[in-house]
């Protein structure tokens, strides 16, 4: 392995616990309107503001035994739990591709379990998350992929178009919202990182995920309905990860 592709893969991998922290922060924050960007840590329990060895991924947490040395206040688990996820997704990333798309694709997995969590919790998606999702995915087609420049532009076009004429129809027919609007913003993002040709593959998959999630509702004798609500959001992320890392579904492209 030369030089440079090592520089990635530890990035991918050692990245990933940070990325984490910081995803469990905003996963708490956004949807509750609460500064994020300039803010320093503090403990939700005493206010005491967070030092440097607070805040080391992972070992923190397992040195503190999980509480605020200040008030022995528990620190929320959503912490160590992304930190992992993250550090896991960088790994996988890295035994998945080499050189900068092992980076790219490490920060494509982060940015889909942010959104992921944030639309299984609130049943939202926010455009601050999604727009510059496809705008990363524009440079990674071209800077990385080297990929003309329409391709992102159409796969993300395709992605957007599909799912917001799908509502469209729904709410026409239903009288009500079957889709929430960040939905089809997500599958454009989704679509200027993939392409066009790849997204009924990420839809297929993102299907898959959904029924899996209502039968195990069935399994646990949970009450499903045909109102009931479900983060598409969620599915979308996972349909877009397994696309990306294995390739189209065999019959969907040529």
């Amino acid at each position: 392995m030369q030089v440079s592709e090592i520089f990635w893969t530890l990035a991918a991998i050692v990245l990933g616990p940070f990325v984490g922290s910081f995803i469990g922060l905003l996963t708490l924050r956004l949807p509750a309107e609460r500064p994020w960007a300039a803010s320093r840590s503090a403990c939700d329990g005493c206010g005491r503001k967070l030092g440097p060895l607070d805040l080391v991924p992972i070992l923190s947490f397992a040195a503190l035994r999980g509480r605020c040395r200040g008030c022995d206040a528990a620190i929320p688990r959503r912490y160590l739990l992304l930190e992992l996820a993250c550090l896991l997704i960088g790994a996988w990333s890295a035994l998945a591709f080499a050189g900068p798309l092992a980076l790219a694709t490490a920060i494509f997995g982060w940015w889909l379990l942010l959104l992921a969590v944030i639309d299984g919790e609130h049943f939202w998606l926010p455009d601050m998350l999604t727009l510059p999702l496809g705008a990363v995915g524009f440079a990674v087609s071209i800077l990385v992929l080297r990929e003309p420049a329409w391709t992102p532009v159409l796969g993300a076009a395709v992605g957007f178009t599909s799912l917001w004429l799908l509502a469209w129809i729904y709410e026409r027919v239903r009288g009500r919202q079957g889709l929430g609007g960040g939905d089809p913003r997500l599958l454009g993002a989704i679509g200027a990182w993939t392409g066009w040709s790849a997204l009924p593959s990420v839809l297929v998959w993102a299907g898959l995920a959904g029924i899996s999630v209502a039968l195990a509702q069935l399994i646990l004798r949970r009450r499903v309905t045909m109102d009931q609500r479900l983060p598409f959001g969620v599915f979308l992320a996972i349909g877009a990860w397994l696309t990306w890392l294995l390739g189209p579904l065999h019959g969907f492209v040529g």
